[in-house]
């Protein structure tokens, strides 16, 4: 974890550069890709870093362990959740999160609903799709996307803002690139059958934000290249 906020400045500045220089090479316009700094095993300082540097959205793997943070966090930092979610974590991650990406199967929709409704409250989504197939990871198939859309858009408190994916660990950046390009085919698919704009589509973290950009992310979710190692546990 970065001791001071020079040092996080520093590496935001790199990182920046670098969604510069895909968005460049990719023809879209400049500011087209935001910035999820992933806080995830940091402390909370993390959280305010972004903040201070004018990123209010940052994003957490684990519901119990943001919690904690939210508490001791400065006013204003918005908290996305972009790990697995179980149903029974739901009331409290409709408390506490601005936007959760995570969410892959009915299950998950359902009890965000209820909860939702509950607290009266309208909570943005994103539909996370495994669009690499990895076996490792989480989302729904992409022949279950349709349907998964078709039952999101019935929940009156959900708000579908767009898809979400992670691509397969490997080192050819092919198989990244082919995964994200999945994914946009995907959501361009959905847009059309549903007629409706799902603008977000979050995909590429640290090592494979470059072939994200390329294939149309609009939210890239970097952690180490802005914190470090996660240290802490």
């Amino acid at each position: 974890m970065l001791k001071d906020y020079e040092s996080f400045l520093e590496n935001l500045n790199r990182v920046q550069e670098q969604i510069d220089r895909a968005i460049l090479a990719a023809n879209r316009p400049e500011g087209s890709v935001r910035l999820l700094p992933v806080t995830k095993n940091h402390p909370v300082a993390a959280s305010n870093f972004a903040l201070r540097a004018g990123i209010p959205c940052v994003g957490e793997n684990r519901v119990q362990e943001a919690l904690g943070k939210i508490e001791e966090a400065k006013e204003g930092v918005r908290w996305e959740l972009i790990g697995p979610l179980q149903s029974n974590k739901a009331k409290k991650a409709v408390e506490s999160f601005w936007r959760i990406q995570s969410v892959d199967r009915p299950k998950i929709l359902t009890a965000l609903q209820k909860r939702a409704e509950d607290l009266d409250v309208k909570l943005r989504i994103l539909l996370q799709i495994n669009a690499g197939d990895d076996p490792n990871k989480s989302g729904a198939k992409v022949e279950d996307a349709e349907a998964l859309l078709e039952y999101a858009l019935e929940q009156d408190r959900l708000e579908t803002e767009g898809l979400m994916t992670i691509a397969p660990l490997d080192r050819d950046p092919s198989v990244a690139r082919s995964c994200f390009a999945r994914l946009r085919e995907c959501r361009d698919r959905l847009a059309e059958r549903f007629d409706i704009c799902l603008p977000e589509l979050s995909m590429g973290m640290s090592g494979d934000m470059g072939e994200a950009i390329l294939e149309g992310s609009t939210l890239v979710r970097v952690g180490t290249a802005l914190y470090g190692d996660r240290k802490y546990k």
